[in-house]
C-alpha cells in the first residue's frame, strides 16, 4: 500500500495547501495511506480533527512524513534539507518551475529521485481537472484588480454627486489569457472603462464580449500554440507593441500586464520613460515581478514608486508556479 505525504509549505507568506480533506477520501478510496503534517491546513482555517475525520493520519513531526512517504505532493518544490530526509526511491509532485531551477532539477537527477512538475500537464480536455495553472491564474486576475483598487486614489466606477461626476477610472490590460481576462471581467464588474491587447487577434472576441475595448496593433504575424499560449515575437514586434502602447499606457490609470514566457524571462514592455508619462499617484500591477517584470523599475515582492507611479510587485502572482497560462503578450 502506498503511502502519501502531504506537508506544510514553508514559503513566507504562503496561505495555499496541498490537500483538503475532500480529497483525503478519494485517495484512501484508491487504498493509499495518507499522512499529513499537522497545521497544514492552517492557513485556511482547516482543522487537524477534520483530516483525520476524512482518514488521513496526522504526524507532528515533519521529518516523519518525509521519511515514510511514497508520494510527497506540495504546492512548492521541497528544499534539498527536506529530500535529504526522504526515501530515495520517492516521487514529489509539486510545481517546480522546471526551466528556472535547473540546479534542483540536476540534484533531483543525481539523487535519484522522481518528481513530477504539475506546470508541465499538458492542456487537454481530459487533464482538465489538472490544470492548475489556469485555476491560479484565474484568481490572480481577480487579485491584480483588487491589489491596484486598493491603491488607486480614486475610485473604479462613473459616480454622481452633489458635488459633480466622478469619471470612470481608465483600465489597460496588458494580455488577455485567462488571468487577464479575468482581470478585465473584474475591473469592469467595478466600473472601471477598460481597453486590453494581446498579440493574438483571435482574443479580441473574448475581449469584447467583456465589455472592453480591444488595442488593435498591426505587428505583423503572431498567433498561438495548439495549447493556446501566444507565440514569442521578434524584438522588431516588441518595439512596435511598446511604442503603439505607450499612448494609451499614459492615459490609463491602472495598467495591469500578464506577460510571461513558459521557461524564459518575461519580456520588458513598460519602460521608466513611459511610466513617466502616466498621471502620478496611478497603479501599475505587474504581473510577472517575481520572474523577472514586464515593468522597468518594479521590485518582486514589494510595492515601488517609479516617477511617481505605484508599481506593485507583490502577491507571488507573475511566478508560472503560481498563475499559469497567460497570454504573456509574447508566450
Amino acid at each position: 500500500m502506498s503511502i502519501i505525504g502531504f506537508v506544510k509549505e514553508q514559503l513566507e507568506n504562503e496561505r495555499r495547501c496541498s490537500l483538503l480533506p475532500i480529497n483525503v477520501k478519494a485517495y484512501v478510496k484508491l487504498g493509499a495511506t495518507i499522512l499529513v503534517e499537522s497545521g497544514i491546513g492552517t492557513s485556511v482555517n482547516i482543522k487537524d480533527s477534520e483530516y483525520v475525520d476524512a482518514g488521513a493520519t496526522i504526524e507532528t513531526d515533519r521529518t516523519s512524513v518525509l521519511a515514510k512517504a511514497d508520494f510527497l505532493m506540495s504546492i512548492h518544490a521541497l528544499n534539498k534539507v527536506d529530500l535529504e530526509k526522504t526515501k530515495t526511491t520517492v516521487c514529489c509532485i509539486s510545481f517546480l518551475d522546471p526551466f528556472n531551477a535547473l540546479e534542483h532539477i540536476k540534484w533531483l537527477q543525481e539523487s535519484g529521485r522522481s518528481a513530477l512538475s504539475v506546470e508541465m500537464i499538458p492542456r487537454s480536455s481530459r487533464c482538465q481537472k489538472m490544470d492548475a495553472l489556469s485555476s491560479q491564474a484565474s484568481l490572480a486576475g481577480y487579485v491584480m484588480v483588487a491589489k491596484a483598487m486598493s491603491t488607486l486614489p480614486r475610485i473604479f466606477p462613473m459616480m454622481m454627486t452633489p458635488a459633480g461626476t466622478l469619471k470612470p477610472s481608465k483600465v489597460f490590460v496588458i494580455g488577455a489569457g485567462v488571468a487577464g481576462l479575468q482581470a478585465i471581467a473584474t475591473a469592469k464588474r467595478l466600473g472601471a472603462a477598460v481597453i486590453a491587447y494581446d498579440t493574438r487577434e483571435v482574443v479580441a472576441e473574448q475581449v469584447r464580449s467583456l465589455g472592453a475595448k480591444f488595442l488593435a496593433i498591426d505587428i505583423g504575424e503572431t498567433g498561438q500554440t495548439d495549447q493556446g499560449y501566444a507565440k514569442a515575437l521578434t524584438p522588431e514586434q516588441i518595439e512596435i507593441q511598446q511604442q503603439a502602447q505607450a499612448e494609451c499606457i499614459a492615459s490609463s490609470d491602472v495598467v495591469i500586464t500578464t506577460a510571461q514566457l513558459f521557461g524564459r524571462k518575461p519580456p520588458l514592455l513598460i519602460k521608466k520613460d513611459v511610466i513617466a508619462k502616466m498621471k502620478p499617484g496611478s497603479v501599475i500591477v505587474d504581473m510577472a515581478a517575481e520572474s523577472g517584470g514586464n515593468v522597468e523599475g518594479s521590485v518582486s515582492g514589494s510595492i515601488a514608486t517609479v516617477e511617481g507611479v505605484t508599481v506593485i510587485g507583490t502577491g507571488k502572482l507573475g511566478k508560472r508556479s503560481c498563475v499559469g497560462c497567460e497570454s504573456n503578450v509574447c508566450q
